[in-house]
């Protein structure tokens, strides 16, 4: 089984900073895919980014160029640095992990909330 523990949701003003971060625990032996996605009330969840093996990384059309996704391999790590925040991106976050295997398995964090406002 695989646990992701998500931290760094909360309050941010417009224009200010967050960094997420989600860390797997657990028995596995490996992630094809980590990423972030979110959800507002009433809403589908969706992707915000994703980095997979191989050092590829995709974005949500809306937070190009002010979110970044990395993750450390060695450490089990996703991060999501989030810049130039908008009242927009307020939602709830999860992180997702896809768990290599057969067949590959997918685990899905908690949640854990941003919230952007004045």
């Amino acid at each position: 089984q695989v646990r992701l523990a998500e931290s760094g949701g909360g309050l941010a003003q417009p224009g200010g900073s967050l960094r997420l971060s989600c860390e797997a625990s657990g028995s596995f032996n490996g992630f094809s895919s980590m990423g972030w996605y979110r959800q507002g009330s009433g809403t589908q969840r969706e992707l915000v980014a994703v980095a997979v093996e191989g050092g590829h990384t995709l974005y949500a059309d809306s937070v190009k160029g002010r979110f970044t996704i990395s993750r450390d391999d060695a450490k089990n790590t996703v991060d999501l640095q989030m810049n130039g925040l908008k009242v927009e991106d307020t939602d709830v976050y999860y992180c997702r992990v896809v768990h290599i295997g057969e067949p590959p398995t997918l685990f899905w964090g908690q949640g854990t909330q941003v919230t952007v406002s004045s």
